[in-house]
């Protein structure tokens, strides 16, 4: 009998980097637990850590490549499967030109250490301008207004919430999402202790969310109206004299003078009716909120996904650094990360390249993932006729997934890196399945540049990955040097290099040339000494760092007013012109569940279990008009697709507000995970609209789709 062991990692399912602690023997996990030494998350863990256990012994996880025979599988060998996706491929790029292929990446990249240090060599390979992922369905306007403001699409500043006296909260519910472009575990024990310390939290959101339950006061806004809410907020500043004249960040800023103008028409009056929210308390927020000795105003998804996101997050951190609150303690701060990637990552572009079909801008290299659909449908030179996926699954988490289903289905090859068969790579003719998330090693190079406190936590892999199966990043190694072959003894010597030391080489670099590795002094940190620390190391709290922090040549701060500006018109004519959304009109919002992150979480029993969290919530008075019971199905319609979903009528919405979570839809055929298939739900994303995107950046408008709301198979009472 062998004895049991402990392994410490971070739980890598979400933004948290909450510290776990895993038992297992024999190859076989005990138990999962929270690390109670981890400095960052002291024991905390979500309901969603259990997953890793899940995902890494579920039956369904692919783990040897897979290839389509007619409507079946075959399993195949590695070479069999790198062989026959590069030629594919390569195929599809000699009749129709390199950009006839593209990529998506989906969200577990992003908490992958290989995928994040080694990702460009599969982009490399590929050649292609035709990159897309999720991140246009979600972040993208912090990156835009992080590039322009700071230098830097990486260059985002985090709530310092662990000392703020006010956190203004718009459109996030981290207690959902434990914490979102803010990495911070136990996000509801630091929320309360804000509270206890006198401080107050608000919730500005349509619904009120598990966040806004426990919050000092929440407030009911009209989907897609923030942009109102905050022009009318920096008005108030304006005429009230509440801007911060002396402070640090405001001292950096240049084109200030524009701005009491601009905003001048915005009154808490006008827009009031808009937003839902009183003209009075829209007042008295601004005055609490600057009245408060530290204050943050943190906006996150639900701002971000409407047709105002990029201007209304850069209308965020206006309010940040007008009231004082940017590079100060318990404001919007900047983190010291021990592995800064931002020399490696370039600082973002705007609209350098436009797709084929809409002309849609691209940044940082990625076109909105919107225009992938009609970029594979649209006949013409250029037409995508290929593509590679890796861990993604857009026919559930991109708008009109219906269309982009439809799309896939016509192209002539496509390739998904993913270890399970989903809604979207069902369509595939090769699966290549990376290791699972407990055979790789562990470093969260993304989070920890976000993260409230400065930490660093290194894991080697628990389990050993068979002797036959490839870590994502060797796919993409194997990949490059098929349809990219080293040019020369450099490329030879350095893909030999990548071969033998894998991220973990790259990671021990960044980490000794970082801020706090001080190159080859002693006492800094380094690789080895992680590992010696398997709980992590705390690095402290989050320090002043302007103007040092801006990766502008010049050390200031550029406001970009003549980009941002004149999207003011957009605003006005979509709120007061003929086209307007009339008010009576019901509109969608999305919702998160704090067991769910992403579709490949439905496949875990323990976390689907039990009353089904796929319904549509509804206001009692909506309801009542449309007579519908608790239960009933209700038909939602909108421009691109209908649902039919259960009703919960509940005073937590506001009312002509429906909301429907996001990340099911598991009733399609061909697909394998046999859990999700048995609590299939329904994708809302077969009602969001790939036409409606925020024309400043591209960024799908997944929040505030005009819907019709009937119960089903009764349409005489059509609301």
């Amino acid at each position: 009998m062998s004895d049991t062991q402990t392994h410490y990692r971070t739980c890598n399912l979400c933004e948290a980097m909450c510290g776990i602690e895993i038992t297992h023997a024999d190859g076989k996990i005990q138990s999962i637990r929270g690390d109670k030494e981890d400095p960052f998350s002291q024991g905390h863990i979500c309901p969603k850590a259990v997953a890793l256990q899940d995902i890494h012994e579920d039956p369904d996880r692919l783990r040897r490549p897979m290839a389509r025979v007619g409507d079946s599988w075959q399993e195949i060998s590695w070479k069999e499967a790198l062989d026959r996706a590069a030629e594919g491929l390569q195929k599809v790029q000699a009749e129709h030109g390199r950009n006839a292929v593209a990529s998506y990446l989906g969200n577990p990249n992003v908490h992958n250490t290989g995928a994040m240090l080694l990702g460009r060599l599969l982009h490399n390979s590929l050649k292609t301008r035709n990159r897309f992922s999720a991140t246009s369905v979600d972040q993208l306007p912090h990156h835009i207004v992080a590039h322009h403001l700071f230098g830097h699409q990486l260059k985002i500043p985090v709530p310092d919430i662990d000392r703020t006296d006010f956190m203004l909260i718009l459109g996030a519910n981290p207690i959902a999402s434990n914490g979102s472009i803010m990495t911070v575990p136990n996000v509801k024990k630091r929320l309360q202790a804000i509270q206890k310390r006198g401080g107050q939290v608000v919730v500005i959101d349509p619904r009120r969310t598990e966040t806004a339950a426990m919050a000092s006061s929440h407030h009911f806004i009209r989907p897609g109206a923030d942009v109102l809410l905050l022009l009318a907020f920096i008005n108030v500043l304006f005429t009230d004299n509440l801007v911060r004249h002396d402070s640090r960040a405001l001292a950096l800023c240049d084109d200030l003078d524009v701005l009491p103008e601009a905003v001048a028409p915005w009154t808490p009056e006008r827009v009031a009716p808009l937003t839902g929210m009183d003209a009075g308390d829209i007042r008295q927020l601004v005055k609490a909120f600057c009245a408060a000795e530290r204050a943050v105003c943190y906006g996150r998804m639900g701002v971000s996904v409407q047709e105002f996101g990029l201007l209304s997050q850069y209308l965020v951190m206006l309010i940040n650094l007008l009231t004082g609150r940017l590079d100060e303690e318990g404001g919007m701060m900047f983190t010291r990360p021990a592995v800064d990637v931002l020399g490696h990552t370039g600082p973002g572009r705007l609209g350098r390249n436009h797709t084929r079909v809409r002309q849609l801008p691209d940044f940082g290299g990625e076109f909105p993932v919107s225009a992938l659909a009609e970029e594979i449908l649209t006949p013409g030179e250029g037409r995508i006729r290929a593509l590679v996926t890796v861990a993604g699954n857009p026919v559930l988490s991109t708008p009109n997934g219906g269309q982009l289903d439809d799309a896939l289905a016509s192209l002539d090859f496509m390739v998904a890196i993913d270890f399970y068969l989903n809604e979207t790579n069902r369509h595939a003719d090769l699966i290549l399945p990376p290791v699972s998330p407990l055979e790789r090693e562990h470093y969260d190079v993304i989070f920890h540049m976000l993260a409230v406190r400065n930490t660093a936590r290194y894991a080697d892999a628990l389990f050993s990955p068979p002797k036959d199966a490839l870590h994502d990043w060797q796919i993409y190694l194997e990949l490059a040097d098929r349809m990219d072959p080293p040019k020369s003894l450099r490329d030879r010597a350095s893909r030999a290099l990548l071969r033998r030391t894998g991220p973990r080489g790259l990671l021990a670099v960044m980490l000794r040339s970082g801020v706090w590795g001080r190159g080859l002094r002693p006492g800094g940190l380094t690789l080895g000494k992680l590992r010696r620390h398997p709980h992590g190391i705390d690095l402290g709290p989050l320090t002043r760092a302007l103007p040092g922090a801006l990766k502008h040549a010049d050390k200031r701060i550029h406001l970009h007013t003549a980009f941002y500006l004149p999207d003011l018109l957009r605003v006005e004519r979509h709120f007061f012109g003929d086209d307007a959304i009339p008010p009576e009109q019901p509109l969608l919002i999305g919702r998160r569940h704090v067991r769910s992150n992403n579709s490949w979480l439905h496949n875990s029993h323990r976390l689907v279990k039990g009353k089904s969290r796929c319904t549509a919530m509804i206001h009692p008075s909506h309801a009542q008009a449309l007579g519908v019971n608790e239960g009933d199905l209700l038909s939602i319609t909108s421009r691109v697709g209908s649902i039919e979903v259960a009703a919960e009528i509940t005073t937590d919405i506001m009312p002509g507000v429906v909301s429907v979570p996001h990340g099911w839809g598991h009733q399609r055929a061909g697909i394998r995970q046999q859990i999700a298939a048995e609590h299939p739900g329904v994708s809302v994303n077969d009602l969001t609209d790939d036409q409606r995107i925020d024309m400043l950046s591209g960024n799908a408008a997944l929040n505030g789709v005009p819907v019709t709301v009937t119960r089903a198979h009764a349409l005489a009472n059509a609301v």
